[in-house]
């Protein structure tokens, strides 16, 4: 009997072992060309370059053969619905990724998909960033569990996939983000749900205090920028992590950023490209989780 078609929209669509799994793949060479004389639809409806570049090459590596499409080519909702676009997509392909604006896109598509469908950003979610994350602080630490990962911003998509994805893996994760831009209860719920609770709290330092990774993104994201001014209002001056921040942490403590950054904002140009920094590494690691993740979704009897 042939298995479900699994779907991955969100970090705790994995399970515990599933992550460990995926994090231990993704340190080695592929062991099977899963997608072989296949290929694997990349839907953007916004623009990209690691995620684009990251799931090319994760697909090549898997034997396939990625074909990248821009939202303009199939008109989401206006050509062509999202569903009819998913099932047309799976008659020539193994999977289906979607870059998107609403998540309510991509768990359409899911609902309808015979192949998996797997979110490569939305409004709600990025779990193709937050692997990339946890598999930066594995390989710098050895393990994910019982580090604390603190994150210092918005709490946007990043953040909450973020935050899923740490308590899946038994992490502690402590943010400092005002008033007004922290994560709904809802969130909090789901993000105690996949493992422990997250704690919020309004001063940086606060969170960074023993920190293994200190972590913050951009406080304008793509689609916020009528938010731009009372977003800078909001931050500026004291969420941005500087030097005198990344002292609190813990000695060996590294620093992350999903990128693009904007120096000098969100972090200062010392602490992006100093010594503590692991962006390049972290960058490179999109396309490892990726490759680990499809080869889990793909490698079935």
């Amino acid at each position: 009997m042939k298995p479900p078609v699994r779907h991955v929209l969100e970090v705790d669509d994995l399970s515990a072992d599933e992550l460990a799994l995926v994090l231990d793949a993704a340190a080695r060479p592929p062991e099977k060309p899963v997608l072989a004389g296949r290929g694997m639809a990349l839907l953007f409806e916004k623009p990209s370059a690691r995620t684009r570049h990251s799931m090319e090459m994760a697909v090549v590596q898997l034997g396939g053969h990625p074909v990248s499409i821009a939202g303009g080519e199939v008109g989401i909702d206006a050509r062509e619905s999202a569903e009819d676009i998913a099932r047309t997509l799976a008659c020539y392909h193994a999977a289906i990724g979607a870059r998107v604006f609403d998540h309510r896109v991509l768990e359409r598509m899911a609902a309808v998909s015979p192949v998996p469908v797997v979110n490569m950003l939305s409004d709600a979610a990025h779990p193709l960033q937050a692997l990339a994350d946890l598999l930066t602080v594995q390989q710098e630490f050895g393990d994910v569990a019982g580090r604390t990962i603190a994150y210092v911003g918005d709490a946007n998509n990043v953040a909450r996939s973020l935050a899923i994805g740490a308590a899946v893996a038994g992490a502690e994760f402590a943010m400092a983000t005002p008033e007004g831009h922290r994560f709904a209860d809802a969130d909090l719920e789901r993000i105690a749900a996949a493992g422990r609770p997250a704690r919020v709290v309004d001063d940086p330092a606060e969170a960074v205090d023993g920190a293994h990774a200190v972590y913050t993104d951009v406080w304008v994201s793509m689609g916020q920028e009528e938010e731009a001014a009372e977003r800078m209002d909001a931050f500026a001056g004291r969420y941005t992590v500087d030097e005198q921040l990344m002292s609190r942490a813990a000695p060996d403590a590294i620093f992350l950023h999903c990128l693009p950054a904007r120096p000098g904002l969100e972090v200062t140009p010392e602490v992006l490209y100093g010594a503590q920094s692991r962006i390049w590494p972290q960058a490179e690691n999109r396309m490892h989780a990726a490759r680990a993740l499809l080869a889990l979704l793909l490698d079935t009897p």
